[in-house]
């Protein structure tokens, strides 16, 4: 409390980068915080999901990513790209004009001095993840993208069963291990074509166990993707559907789909 009214860094917040989700949730995330976040198929989890990572190292906090979808040569060119703003089939052909390559050579540097690591997950068993941490035991946040590619240790053919366990154990990592625990899921319960796509706690499924045991549910959703024409390109909606701690509500963000680049819409850099 006194460093907080000193307007010193509270030891258990962990920000996100995203001013606005930051106030929303009292500073950022908070050490032993199960966060998990869910949007429709190619909505930009995964992107939001580094772009966190990326921006709470920057503002002081090691983070650890581990992807079920990308090694760590891919993770690094996102990474890459988003900062610099350049776009990936460029990067990767060499169609680089020089202000794009000395964008390019200005976020290496600034990265290379992150506590950022990244890695794939291999095998998405728990005993990987608890490896990732017992290397890196300065870990503030760590974000594991997805819960549907975890494997507990439990085998069950069902995936809801599957989902609900995982999630309980992720809140046990993050109690334990005294970090936030940045999980993206799928939407198994989402409809596009109800009236309203906007996602919904009851999407996440898991036998309720994302509305019952995280301590932060976020949803992303663009309009543009079921109403082409009558969105704005690019705006997005990044709900907070549970704040235990807190109000729910939703900020206003943009996604640059050729810089895999989201911004905050009231906090433009």
């Amino acid at each position: 409390m006194h460093a907080a009214a000193a307007g010193e860094p509270v030891p258990d917040t962990v920000q996100t980068g995203f001013p606005s989700l930051d106030r929303m949730l009292g500073g950022g995330f908070r050490r032993q915080d199960l966060v998990v976040l869910g949007g429709d198929v190619g909505s930009g989890k995964s992107a939001f999901a580094l772009a966190v990572a990326l921006r709470s190292a920057a503002h002081g906090s090691p983070a650890f990513l581990l992807s079920g979808e990308m090694d760590e040569t891919r993770l690094r060119e996102r990474a890459l790209a988003m900062q610099a703003k350049a776009a990936i089939d460029d990067i990767r052909q060499g169609r680089l004009d020089e202000p794009t390559r000395a964008a390019l050579g200005a976020a290496a540097l600034v990265q290379r001095d992150l506590r950022l690591r990244l890695a794939a997950l291999l095998d998405g068993g728990f005993g990987e993840v608890e490896a990732a941490l017992a290397a890196a035991p300065a870990t503030a946040l760590l974000v594991v993208d997805a819960v549907q590619q975890l494997d507990p240790p439990r085998a069950s053919s069902r995936q809801e069963e599957r989902v609900a366990v995982t999630i309980r154990w992720l809140k046990s990592v993050a109690v334990q291990s005294n970090v936030v625990v940045l999980a993206v899921a799928h939407l198994p319960g989402h409809r596009a074509a109800r009236p309203d796509p906007r996602p919904v706690l009851d999407d996440f499924g898991g036998q309720g166990a994302v509305k019952q045991q995280a301590d932060v549910v976020l949803g992303l959703f663009r309009e543009e993707m079921y109403r082409p024409g009558h969105g704005v390109e690019g705006a997005t909606e990044l709900h907070v559907l549970k704040n235990r701690n807190g109000p729910t509500g939703f900020a206003d963000l943009y996604f640059h789909q050729r810089w895999l680049r989201f911004e905050d819409l009231l906090d433009r850099e």
